[in-house]
């Protein structure tokens, strides 16, 4: 079982960084990942999730709530970040002097806390979605969902997340 977490989590991660990594030649800019990116980034997510806890017959009946909330989850992820990745593009576009001329704090501000909201809003579903398939685990099955929470997905999830907020926090300076 272990191997199946570990194989899986490796994928997850050559699947999660390389695309994450890319650079273009311009030393700060990088490359968007690009919509097929998350699509495998999620589906590596779903499939590690799904086989690391080994669902019986009659837990399968809450999973598709649950995927349905990691993929909406996954959506918003890539849609803030195509924002920010245009947001940053547009600042790079109207140069240095010119970025620090139309720096809109307030702006920032709120950009920042519509971002926070709609990520609570997705933990929530989330939440929601696995509460009655948690009740249904089993101890072993509890902790294995406790490893890929906290140690896997988690840091996964917000690499991107932390890069890119990063990245704009950067261009705002």
């Amino acid at each position: 079982m272990w191997k199946l977490v570990v194989a899986g989590v490796t994928a997850v991660s050559v699947t999660a960084f390389t695309p994450a990594q890319a650079q273009t030649p311009s030393a700060n800019a990088r490359e968007p990942i690009s919509a097929a990116d998350w699509g495998m980034l999620t589906n590596a997510r779903v499939n590690l999730v799904k086989a690391a806890l080994q669902l019986t017959p009659d837990q399968q009946k809450y999973w598709p709530a649950v995927e349905d909330a990691i993929r909406a989850r996954a959506e918003h992820r890539a849609a803030r970040y195509a924002a920010r990745a245009t947001r940053i593009g547009e600042l790079r576009d109207s140069g240095p002097v010119q970025a620090l001329r139309n720096r809109d704090p307030i702006a920032f501000l709120n950009r920042r806390a519509d971002a926070l909201a709609q990520r609570s809003a997705d933990l929530r579903k989330l939440a929601d979605a696995w509460r009655p398939l948690y009740q249904t685990l089993q101890p072993e099955q509890k902790r294995r969902m406790a490893f890929l929470t906290l140690v896997v997905l988690r840091r996964l999830g917000n690499a991107m997340e932390e890069r890119a907020s990063q990245s704009e926090e950067e261009s705002e300076d």
